[in-house]
């Protein structure tokens, strides 16, 4: 069997280079979707030192992050913290509490990979 090479560019609707898609702001945490089906979604989360993610959850999504660079104070539940660092792979299943700040002294990035869609936004409050 013979293989046809293809060009990058010939599928730059299914491999992407995530230093080519980041993206910072200063006001705010910037989530830059990718990519979206009827199943899933993907987005760069890009994070500078004192930005958060609300916590919140997701109704029938689940949410999964992988650590690209840097640390962040993650927020698994009302009330609760723990560090995640570039490596790690979160997994927040549909109904699950999650978010964090970049409480380090350098950026973050994160990639986040959620479905089903329509993933949803429900905003919780530390108690």
């Amino acid at each position: 069997m013979t293989l046809k090479q293809l060009a990058r560019e010939d599928l730059k609707n299914r491999i992407f280079h995530w230093p080519d898609i980041q993206e910072f702001r200063e006001e705010e945490a910037t989530k830059h979707i990718f990519y979206e089906t009827p199943n899933t979604v993907g987005a760069i989360w890009c994070m500078r030192p004192g930005q958060t993610l609300p916590l919140h959850s997701h109704e029938k999504a689940d949410d999964i992050w992988v650590v690209i660079e840097g640390t962040a104070d993650y927020y698994p539940e009302c009330g609760k913290i723990v560090q995640i660092k570039a490596g790690d792979v979160v997994v927040s299943r549909a109904g699950e509490k999650h978010g964090m700040t970049n409480n380090s002294s350098r950026d973050f990035i994160m990639l986040g990979i959620a479905g089903p869609t329509p993933i949803g936004f429900i905003a919780h409050k530390h108690h």
